[in-house]
């Protein structure tokens, strides 16, 4: 009785909403549907020619050596150094001119109390080597197939493929943020080489640019008893720098956290100092001790 006084037409009434007779006519929808083809169904699936996908039943049953570790858990960036070991350098490689630009200009914007090129400000996705590095946890699931990786930053996500197959055909395949990334067991080391990045605002420590010939090699092993990941990236881009950019991170293993729904809504950037969108906000305010914006 209670649960039907509530929905009742003097109670909706007292809880502000129109009367029935306030209210438009609502009106009778009807949809019409055309019926789609079997080869139209297939067409619509994105697929791998000459390979199962990495969670088809039959691929996940074939014989496999078994692996030498499971990265399986949630994971932490080690910033016991200081918060800076979130950045790839120094040392850094040679640099070309957008390179060279970059570790110049930045310093200068940061005097200014600016940000400089606020991609993930803006919502761009981090993209691979920055998102290993944001201060979020990162849950990944180690399968016979493949690892899949869900990063509680704006939870991105990427796939190291496990199952013996290429690259992509470069002619056909969609470039992305995190790339398409390739494993292989080499004794106690997962090796993965990713490639097809997205250059589009896609930068590494402050700003520092990619091109569309952008790779990484990441040489994966558990220590310490398995507490911690440790990660050795090997960047190479011929566009951007000369030879290799060595970099290596440690991950610590984290069993009382988990990964939840994280979405970058651009109005909500408004009220973050650290990004374009929230610095003028943030003087407004006033001095932010944390972020060290000073009020003009």
């Amino acid at each position: 009785m209670a649960f039907a006084a509530l929905l009742s037409p003097a109670s909706l009434a007292a809880q502000g909403y129109p009367a029935e007779g306030d209210l438009p006519a609502q009106p009778d929808v009807v949809r019409e549907y055309t019926p789609l083809t079997g080869e139209r169904l297939e067409q619509m699936v994105p697929k791998h020619p000459g390979y199962l996908g990495a969670l088809a039943p039959a691929n996940l049953a074939k014989e496999r050596p078994a692996p030498p570790f499971d990265l399986t858990g949630t994971w932490f960036v080690d910033l016991s150094a200081g918060f800076l070991k979130f950045l790839f350098g120094p040392p850094y490689p040679k640099f070309y001119a957008e390179g060279r630009e970059a570790l110049i200009e930045a310093p200068k914007a940061q005097a200014r109390g600016e940000t400089y090129r606020d991609a993930i400000g803006q919502c761009f996705p981090p993209g691979m080597p920055m998102i290993m590095t944001r201060v979020w946890p990162h849950a990944f699931i180690q399968l016979p197939t493949a690892v899949y990786m869900i990063s509680g930053f704006n939870n991105s996500v990427r796939t190291i493929f496990l199952d013996g197959r290429q690259h992509s055909d470069p002619d056909l395949v969609v470039p992305s943020y995190n790339g398409e990334s390739i494993g292989r067991w080499e004794g106690d080391t997962l090796v993965v080489h990713s490639k097809y990045f997205e250059p589009d605002k896609h930068y590494i420590d402050y700003g520092i640019p990619i091109s569309d010939a952008f790779e990484i090699v990441e040489r994966i092993r558990l220590v310490e008893d398995g507490r911690v990941m440790e990660v050795e990236y090997i960047m190479t881009d011929p566009n951007m720098w000369e030879g290799e950019w060595r970099s290596t991170k440690r991950y610590s293993r984290q069993d009382y956290t988990d990964i939840n729904e994280a979405n970058c809504i651009l109005a909500y950037n408004a009220n973050l100092p650290g990004t374009e969108l929230g610095r003028e906000t943030a003087e407004e305010r006033g001095t932010s001790e944390i972020e060290g914006v000073a009020n003009d």
